[in-house]
């Protein structure tokens, strides 16, 4: 995705993986927006049912002084997964089976995580992508395949050129 934002005219700020959500919202200081991406997963005791599982996910905090902005990113991010054939993940809006993580907008896949690390220390708009569920198999295929990983990567780049432009 790096290379798809640059090309797309956007300075892209890589911080590590490891830092801690306090510091990587630190080093992002001054970016136009905050893109974290992450797999998605079920609970343990969901695991024996993992392939009912699958879609992607967008995640924004009302607690983030930029919420506004943070939803309008993460739908066109949203709208680019979808207009390559992804799927949103709609488990997580259930009570029980996905934390009751309500939409911001359904049919982008974007939910509200108002407690989430990412969106409520940074102080620029921030979007936490989930692009697959990692623990079912079609959906791990998906997402770690070269071409899709591309197709995936130049989606969020055309969202967020959507976003900011």
């Amino acid at each position: 995705m790096k290379h798809e934002l640059e090309d797309a005219g956007f300075v892209v700020r890589m911080i590590a993986q490891d830092a801690s959500f306090g510091r990587r919202t630190r080093e992002a200081q001054g970016a136009a927006l905050f893109v974290s991406i992450h797999h998605d997963s079920v609970r343990e005791w969901l695991l024996p049912q993992a392939q009912k599982f699958s879609g992607y996910s967008l995640f924004i905090s009302r607690h983030n002084p930029q919420a506004g902005k943070s939803l309008h990113c993460a739908s066109a991010i949203g709208a680019q997964m979808r207009a390559i054939g992804l799927k949103t993940s709609r488990y997580h809006a259930d009570r029980v089976l996905g934390e009751n993580r309500p939409f911001a907008d359904a049919e982008n896949g974007v939910h509200y995580f108002d407690n989430l690390a990412v969106g409520r220390a940074a102080r620029m708009a921030s979007v936490l992508i989930e692009p697959g569920v990692v623990v079912n198999p079609i959906d791990e295929r998906r997402v770690t395949e070269p071409a899709m990983r591309r197709r995936i990567a130049a989606a969020i780049a055309q969202g967020v050129s959507a976003c900011l432009q």
